[in-house]
């Protein structure tokens, strides 16, 4: 160790007038391991006891090689003797069971403890659909909706702003130039509040929107019940019919929402004698446009072999439907998965 780093390590009262104290002790131990290059993860810690160790680190001076000796061997042996460790607070045991426990009895167990969400706040309010964010912002000050906007992804900020009706977009956009002075304090202090507006909402029953369930549903319905479905929708409520129509993905929809790149992955999943099918039971008008859609996007040596065994089958209604349904399924699961993308059928993506 250096005499200079020596200088900044610990106190010299300490070396040899008297025992050293625990807080003492973790911080020539924390020295230590800064003065050798290690990354320790204090900012792990409370808030309380970052601040006592570094008010601790800032009142030592020197020890000497004994002492450090000692310590650090102290600091050995007590790490040997430990078999497990567990978090300590309630805080922690949340963080250590997340995605373990259910999403209601963590929150009920948060409220009670008076526990906050940890983690930055503002990964979490980046995460949100925008339509969520649409609606924070919209609730908010305009110089705080302006942090917010600066805060998430570029990206997902001008989705945002694209649904903020006009006037109240101009002057989000407007105050987002008086943020240069905004303290990292105050853009914490503004997360945290966000986030614990999120804590105060209660749980849902349900992760997906009551037009994507319908949608879901209907997307595995027969044709002719899921047109009868959608018309009655549009009586009661057209908004409502009009959002679960948007939400449902049936053959038909193949040509506008998926992506020509990613046809030839359906081929790879969908067994060779369900698509025949599929395409063997096409006959209304956008069903044949499906068909051409995936034909023109796949090798012409498939296409060719796909034609020309289903010119020569015969498939009945309900099988041919099944089939189709096959088709559905396969690209929702890899959807699901993450392997493709479905295209906004509101977009203007190609």
């Amino acid at each position: 160790m250096s005499h200079a780093s020596s200088l900044a390590a610990l106190p010299g009262p300490s070396s040899g007038r008297g025992p050293l104290t625990r807080r003492a002790k973790a911080a020539i131990v924390v020295q230590f391991l800064l003065n050798e290059g290690a990354d320790i993860p204090l900012s792990a810690l409370p808030d309380d006891l970052q601040a006592e160790l570094t008010a601790q680190l800032g009142r030592m001076r020197y020890i000497d090689r004994e002492t450090l000796n000692s310590v650090i061997e102290e600091f050995t042996n007590e790490l040997e003797q430990i078999g497990m460790s567990f978090p300590g607070d309630m805080a922690g045991a949340l963080s250590a069971l997340d995605g373990r426990i259910s999403h209601r009895t963590a929150a009920r167990l948060r409220k009670e403890a008076g526990v906050r969400q940890t983690g930055d706040p503002w990964e979490r309010i980046n995460g949100l659909e925008e339509e969520r964010l649409e609606t924070l912002v919209l609730g908010e000050s305009t110089e705080v909706a302006a942090v917010m906007m600066s805060k998430i992804e570029t990206a997902k900020a001008a989705k945002v702003l694209a649904r903020l009706p006009g006037d109240r977009a101009r002057r989000i956009s407007y105050a987002i130039s008086m943020t240069a002075g905004v303290s990292p304090e105050a853009v914490d202090r503004i997360g945290l509040s966000i986030a614990a507006q999120l804590d105060a909402e209660p749980p849902r029953a349900f992760e997906k929107k009551p037009n994507e369930r319908v949608g879901a549903i209907l997307n595995y319905a027969a044709s002719a019940k899921r047109d009868e479905v959608l018309e009655g929708l549009e009586e009661t409520d057209k908004d409502f019919a009009e959002a679960v129509r948007k939400a449902i993905f049936t053959f038909a929809n193949i040509p506008e929402r998926l992506k020509p790149e990613d046809v030839p992955k359906i081929t790879r999943d969908v067994p060779g004698d369900v698509l025949t099918m599929a395409i063997a039971a096409s006959s209304s008008e956008d069903d044949l446009k499906a068909v051409e859609f995936i034909l023109e996007n796949v090798s012409k040596r498939m296409s060719g072999s796909l034609r020309e065994d289903a010119a020569g089958m015969s498939v009945n209604a309900k099988k041919g439907e099944a089939a189709m349904n096959e088709v559905v399924s396969a690209i929702r699961d890899l959807v699901n998965t993450g392997e493709i993308e479905l295209r906004d059928p509101d977009g203007d993506d190609d």
